[in-house]
């Protein structure tokens, strides 16, 4: 054993890791000390390796062990050096062209919180992970509808602990509920996020962006939601010559209900929002889903539904940002393409605001 109190001094001097490796593979490698010793343990006979075998363990445990400490001591040591050495220069001067890009996304998210912040509508989120009730019963969903299908709805196989079925929400509607529970009435919410349905092509992906509002008073009427549409659309789209078109439909959380088209016009033989929805130039496109919110659902919010009336709306996100600014396939937004980021995103400093217009581009 004489060769471990060199071996741990050399260990304690060693000033690199090559240096510690060389006494490694001296010492524990196939032909170090260490290893022959133990090589010769077969050699011995039973007293022998009852007297010497835990003093060769014990030399190799020794040995590991400063190894291994020194080892960390000189990699932590390079890399302060490394830090201490790395500065960065803040005087130097911006890039010549902005790198990175506010994804259209995020962006439309921006404009359409801005638009509804100034009609007096706060910003509301809830849980992406949902349970059956907040998604589909308290939104008057009976048991049999189709969206609670296993084919459309992405479900988890463990129930919560009052024996809901656990979901990724399949729209944002759950938040009107959880609104409603925690803020009571009256209410003026919007609330965007990410929602999950099995589905997927160019207009439709398995994860995707809704927005939806809800206003909760007395005396609300159709009229109410009419006018609110159509002061968004004007702000989001930027133009006058809104034109809306109501047409009754049928949704379980709202009664009466109205799909809303909008007209638009063709321009070199695209969609462009605006105008009057003439068929010899253009036409009709539903954008949102509406009416005024059921009794049931109102009740399931915990309010009195002969106080309180209310109505609500509904979007794609996505569909939005594809109608706003020329996009045909919504699959390239969740495609991480770098040419494509440059060519639709925004610049960090594009911050929608009304005054200065919603959808001001870099």
């Amino acid at each position: 054993m004489e060769q471990l109190e060199p071996t741990l001094a050399a260990i304690a001097a060693a000033d690199t890791i090559e240096a510690v490796e060389a006494l490694r593979v001296g010492a524990l490698g196939k032909q170090g000390w260490v290893s022959a010793l133990l090589k010769s343990l077969g050699g011995m006979s039973p007293e022998e390796r009852t007297s010497t075998g835990p003093r060769i363990h014990a030399a190799r445990e020794a040995v590991t062990a400063a190894l291994g400490e020194r080892r960390a001591a000189l990699e932590s040591a390079a890399l302060e050096a490394k830090l201490a050495a790395e500065t960065a220069d803040l005087s130097l001067p911006a890039p010549a062209t902005a790198r990175g890009s506010v994804h259209p996304v995020s962006q439309v998210m921006d404009e359409l919180a801005e638009i509804f912040a100034d009609m007096g509508f706060a910003v509301a989120t809830g849980p992406e992970i949902e349970d059956d009730w907040h998604n589909f019963t308290a939104l008057n969903m009976p048991e049999t509808h189709p969206a609670r299908a296993m084919h459309d709805t992405f479900y988890f196989p463990d129930h919560d602990v009052q024996g809901r079925s656990m979901l990724l929400r399949t729209h944002t509607s759950p938040v009107q509920i959880r609104s409603m529970l925690s803020q009571g009435a009256p209410l003026r919410v919007i609330a965007p996020g990410r929602v999950y349905r099995s589905d997927s092509d160019a207009t439709h992906t398995p994860m995707f962006h809704q927005i939806e509002g809800l206003v909760i008073d007395k005396g609300i009427h159709l009229g109410h939601l009419k006018w609110t549409l159509e002061t968004f659309l004007k702000a989001f789209f930027e133009r006058e010559d809104i034109v809306l078109r109501l047409r009754p439909s049928y949704f379980p959380f709202t009664e009466p209900s109205v799909e809303v088209d909008v007209g638009y016009t063709l321009i070199n033989g695209k969609r462009v929002v605006g105008g009057s929805g003439d068929a010899t130039n253009g036409g009709w496109m539903e954008v949102l889903g509406s009416g005024m919110v059921n009794r049931k659902v109102i009740e399931f919010g915990g309010l009195d539904p002969d106080e309180w009336q209310g109505f609500a709306f509904g979007t794609g996100v996505d569909r939005l940002a594809m109608l706003k600014y020329g996009m045909d396939d919504l699959r390239a937004f969740f495609d991480g393409d770098v040419r494509w980021l440059q060519h639709y995103g925004f610049g960090a400093l594009d911050v929608p605001t009304l005054s200065g217009g919603v959808g001001v581009r870099a």
